[in-house]
């Protein structure tokens, strides 16, 4: 086992090398870079523009090709793309993410700042879907073929084929536009730190039942079928026939018996989607509700070209789910000691 832990570990490293360097790569071929945007940005603010000697790149209008120049060091871009790729490499070793281009905060604060916003969504999302997809799953399977079953599968695979940011539309104009019974975006009020404790965990609520609402409604269809399935394979099998024949009650044998081993995918799965809750499936749901987390604040680094946010989140996120996907197989083991990586 600690061979297989130390050859995962040491797979983490070409992963994340990889990754880094092609969207390094892609980054330099796409237009509108930092120092673009601001010489943009320059012209506009000089009528006329004044052209630079010489330069082919019509963005350097009415820029001094002096301050053109300190623009490009202060961004890093006065050096090579490999001497740019090697020392942001260097950094990353070092757990140090860069710094923002213009927020002028490290990446590290940034992503502290949003995290609260990404985990409040992530908490609710997990624990709600798991809450009723696993006890759903159960009757399901109890009632496999009834019509509660057919129902049921309906309206999970209808609420599964709607994508989430369709139906946070649908949720914002239906209860927060023409009933008006929910705010329509943001996570607290304006008078919030002037609430009591219970006036504030109200508020916190009334703001947080539509995005997550609109979160969990497809994200717990994959883990109730696959409760059901898990069931139904489980109740089939042999050593089910042999309890009820030795006397054991339906409720007995079910959840004595059959709910430890239906439930060894379901818990092995449990290390993903519980970090997949934060950090993935939140940008639109963020972006329609105006909710300040980490998937707003990668949208927006993407459209501003704020490199060292976007690389930086995206190699911790990778770093991240690599454990997270050990940490799944590894579950495996300790759930069915029957199954051996050697």
């Amino acid at each position: 086992m600690l061979g297989y832990i130390l050859k995962r570990l040491l797979l983490f490293i070409p992963t994340l090398l990889g990754v880094v360097l092609v969207t390094f790569m892609v980054v330099q071929f796409v237009p509108g870079g930092p120092v673009e945007q601001y010489l943009a940005e320059a012209k506009a603010g000089v009528p006329g523009g004044v052209e630079s000697g010489g330069s082919n790149y019509r963005g350097d209008q009415g820029v001094d090709p002096k301050r053109l120049a300190e623009i490009k060091a202060l961004y890093g871009f006065d050096k090579p793309a490999h001497e740019r790729l090697w020392q942001m490499l260097g950094q990353f070793a070092r757990f140090d993410l860069g710094r923002s281009f213009f927020q002028n905060k490290d990446v590290w604060t940034l992503i502290l700042e949003k995290l609260p916003v990404s985990i409040s969504l992530g908490l609710w999302t997990f624990f709600i879907s798991y809450g009723v997809a696993v006890p759903l799953g159960v009757a399901k399977a109890v009632r496999a073929g009834t019509r509660f079953d057919l129902v049921t599968t309906l309206l999970i695979l209808v609420g599964y084929a709607i994508p989430g940011f369709v139906l946070g539309v649908a949720l914002l104009v239906v209860f927060g536009g023409q009933l008006q019974w929910f705010p329509l975006r943001g996570l607290t009020s304006a008078n919030w730190d002037d609430m009591s404790w219970g006036a504030r965990i109200v508020d916190y609520l009334w703001h947080i039942t539509l995005p997550v609402t609109a979160m969990v409604i497809g994200s717990f269809a994959v883990t109730a079928m696959l409760t059901k399935n898990a069931f139904l394979e489980e109740i089939r099998k042999q050593y089910v026939l042999t309890a009820r024949a030795k006397g054991l009650g339906e409720r007995q044998v079910l959840w004595k018996h059959v709910f430890r081993n239906a439930l060894i995918p379901i818990i092995t799965g449990l290390p993903a989607a519980f970090v997949g809750a934060f950090f993935t499936g939140s940008l639109l749901i963020e972006t329609l509700f105006s909710l300040d987390g980490l998937g707003l604040l990668g949208y927006e680094s993407v459209i501003r070209r704020d490199y060292p946010v976007v690389l930086g989140t995206l190699y911790l996120f990778t770093l991240i789910g690599l454990a997270t996907k050990l940490i799944s197989d590894l579950s495996y083991v300790w759930v069915d000691p029957r199954v051996k990586f050697d």
